[in-house]
């Protein structure tokens, strides 16, 4: 019998059911790792190759960064004690209108069991968030607040500039235009400007199962 097709709503459910196995069963290879990134590469690779045994889906994108490219996407995997991840910085305007794909949250603790010298990694929560959620919060919040207020051009590309968008001016009355003709979606990331920029999923837990477009898998 062949593979399915992997679609969103199955990779919903297999996280669910994923996180769930991840969470009962301690794993030795992760004993005594303290690097983040070096667990969160550790589950990518196990829940591809879980999700391999059963669906046909596209290889990871290293140009884009996105894990699941057919499907718009990417999977990141953060600590409870500090939930952000870094992201590829492709332009100014995803703190805007969003990164251009979904994310894959799963958000562990992780604990040695020296006894049985193996880690025991429990994950907290496992959230979906739609493409269309995926811009900045305060961000998206101020530019509602702009235009329910009745604001022109100008005063959008001075909120760009008081908020350090890194946008140059011809880009920011570009973004201007745009959103007075169509809003943007509300975010509920932070995003933090850098060279890679830092999101950070505090609200995304909180609201996890609550806001439309961000859902609470587990």
């Amino acid at each position: 019998m062949g593979k399915s097709r992997l679609t969103i709503l199955l990779l919903c459910r297999e996280a669910a059911a994923f996180a769930e196995v991840v969470s009962k069963h301690p794993e030795p290879a992760l004993y005594g790792v303290t690097d983040g990134k070096a667990v969160g590469t550790f589950l990518e690779h196990k829940l591809r190759a879980h999700l391999d045994a059963r669906y046909t889906f596209a290889p990871c994108n290293s140009a884009s960064g996105v894990d699941f490219p057919d499907l718009h996407v990417d999977m990141k995997v953060t600590a409870i004690t500090q939930p952000q991840s870094s992201c590829p910085f492709k332009s100014a305007r995803q703190k805007i209108f969003g990164l251009g794909y979904s994310l894959l949250v799963f958000v562990y603790d992780k604990k040695d069991d020296r006894k049985k010298r193996a880690a025991v990694l429990k994950i907290l929560h496992t959230v979906f968030v739609e493409e269309r959620r995926t811009a900045d919060f305060t961000m998206t919040r101020l530019i509602h607040q702009h235009l329910e207020a009745g604001c022109n051009a100008e005063d959008l590309i001075g909120l760009m500039h008081d908020k350090n968008l890194p946008v140059e001016d011809i880009e920011a009355k570009s973004i201007a235009k745009e959103l007075l003709k169509k809003p943007c979606e509300q975010g509920y990331l932070t995003i933090s400007n850098a060279l890679q920029w830092r999101l950070q999923y505090a609200r995304v837990i909180e609201e996890a199962g609550k806001a439309d477009g961000i859902l609470k898998l587990r």
